[in-house]
């Protein structure tokens, strides 16, 4: 497919969506279908961590972008840090050492290699779209072209949701834009954190440490136990306390 088509078949893709969030999903399904990719996701990141999954092509490219965030490291944060491209043509090669702990967790969830794209407005990096592959090797020219294309439109959906919650709020009402926002932010992880502060007298950081620790030591996603601690599914020690293993249950 030649580049012209490339970009139009982009950008028909989102023609129409319902919502922003459906123009972000509708984009990361066209990159899958259009580009040499397995799944596609558009993150939003801010002081350094992601926010949330603005748009996906399913849940195992949900699942990378929460695997970035239980590990606090990967390619997404550092397109963003840097505002440049970020390849991991080949996680399973022994050169690959960036991220040794995610990597391992990557492919265990069957990926094999990670494009990362910064997605800016007004020139500033406040998201990245993730492309990857079940299988190892380097972005043809096309698909390179094509990815960079797409990084461009995912700003656009965003920009509509932050203009529509702008533009309301001045109004003072509630909207689906605000709705919206909210619904990417990790409500869980925010209450849990609260909760191993309440109860054991640390800081907001060290928290978040211990509950990613928590749940890198017994393979799970950050998301996956503040539920378990939200719900008292999870004994507070134990996540403080990870040297001794936890997972006890109240």
């Amino acid at each position: 497919m030649d580049m012209a088509s490339l970009k139009d078949g982009l950008g028909a893709a989102m023609s129409g969506a319902p919502s922003p969030i459906e123009a972000a999903n509708r984009l990361c399904h066209a990159c899958v279908d259009l580009l040499e990719i397995d799944g596609a996701s558009v993150s939003l990141i801010d002081g350094g961590e992601i926010q949330g999954t603005f748009g996906s092509s399913g849940e195992l490219s949900r699942m990378v972008d929460e695997l970035q965030f239980t590990y606090g490291e990967g390619p997404c944060l550092d397109a963003v840090a840097t505002g440049r491209l970020v390849v991991a043509d080949d996680l399973d090669s022994p050169h690959e050492a960036r991220w040794p702990a995610l990597t391992q967790a990557m492919i265990a969830e069957g990926i094999r290699a990670v494009y990362a794209l910064p997605v800016a407005v007004a020139k500033h990096p406040i998201g990245a779209l993730d492309l990857y592959r079940h299988t190892s090797g380097q972005l043809d020219e096309a698909t390179l072209s094509g990815s960079l294309w797409a990084a461009r439109l995912a700003a656009l959906p965003i920009l509509d949701l932050m203009s529509s919650a702008a533009d309301r709020l001045t109004r003072a009402q509630v909207t689906d834009a605000w709705e919206d926002l909210a619904s990417l932010e990790r409500v869980e992880v925010y209450q849990a954190t609260g909760m191993l502060m309440a109860a054991l007298g640390t800081t907001a950081a060290d928290a978040l440490v211990r509950l990613r620790s928590y749940a890198i030591a017994h393979s799970l996603t950050a998301s996956a136990v503040a539920y378990q601690v939200v719900k008292r599914e999870l004994v507070i020690a134990d996540v403080w306390d990870v040297r001794h293993g936890g997972g006890g249950a109240q």
